[in-house]
């Protein structure tokens, strides 16, 4: 059968036999994957430790068209992005944004320009000097302007009118974006934020270039309450990492 290769980010692995194991990968070729990588797990083997979480790899597969896992036969690590081991805050922000390529993604669903954007985000974090929450929004930014969740920042995701400055707003993840004051809408995902943290999000969800978020302290915060509230709402649950990117990060 006929070989492919691609370029991947390991995302999530587990063990399927004593010598097998099953890695998800998130490509640049053709998005996120499920690979059984038979041999894996002896000691020699054509993988030796490219399936480690958040390896990037060149990998040679053989894909199926049935809809069962492909077949990886070979696989080369070509980055391991130090950074992450010298924090222990970046190392959390990687897993975070592994288990979210994971878990929020479509299979076979490539994003070109969210693979070259997860990449540029992990050679950054943990570099001297660097911002892990900073660096971390602008990857979330990222990703949900890349899957289509953007919310609505300019009008109300309840009535489509457009948005005055308030000192205090109200966003809405289940709404989709801000909601205005006389809306009712559920609950769920509704955080309170001031004037500045709107302004501050509708800059960053907009801008292209991944660059590290630089706002004052207390719109950081509010800030991160947005993503955390906006990325729950969507898993339909808390991601198991978030509890440990800590309140500003």
């Amino acid at each position: 059968m006929a070989t492919e290769k691609a370029l991947g980010l390991v995302v999530r692995g587990t063990d399927y036999s004593e010598t097998s194991r099953i890695a998800t990968l998130w490509t640049r070729e053709w998005g996120k994957i499920h690979v059984l990588a038979k041999g894996a797990r002896r000691p020699k083997s054509n993988f030796e430790s490219a399936l480690d979480l958040l390896s990037l790899c060149s990998i040679v597969l053989i894909r199926k068209t049935s809809g069962g896992l492909d077949l990886l036969t070979e696989a080369r690590v070509e980055q391991r992005f130090a950074g992450l081991r010298r924090d222990l805050s970046a190392l959390y922000a990687g897993y975070y944004i592994a288990e979210l390529l994971s878990d929020l993604t479509e299979d076979h669903d490539p994003h070109p320009g969210l693979f070259d954007a997860s990449v540029a985000i992990l050679e950054r974090l943990g570099l001297p000097g660097g911002t892990t929450p900073g660096w971390l929004m602008a990857w979330e930014s990222r990703l949900l302007r890349e899957l289509g969740y953007a919310p609505l920042w300019t009008e109300c995701a309840g009535c489509r009118e457009p948005l005055a400055a308030a000192a205090t707003m109200t966003y809405s993840a289940a709404a989709g974006g801000m909601i205005c004051g006389r809306c009712r809408v559920t609950p769920r995902g509704q955080v309170r934020i001031m004037e500045a943290t709107w302004m501050a999000l509708r800059k960053w969800m907009a801008w292209e270039a991944i660059e590290p978020i630089q706002e004052a302290m207390n719109v950081m915060r509010e800030m991160r309450g947005v993503f955390n509230e906006t990325i729950t709402y969507l898993l339909g649950r808390r991601p198991r990492l978030m509890a440990y990117l800590g309140s500003e990060s």
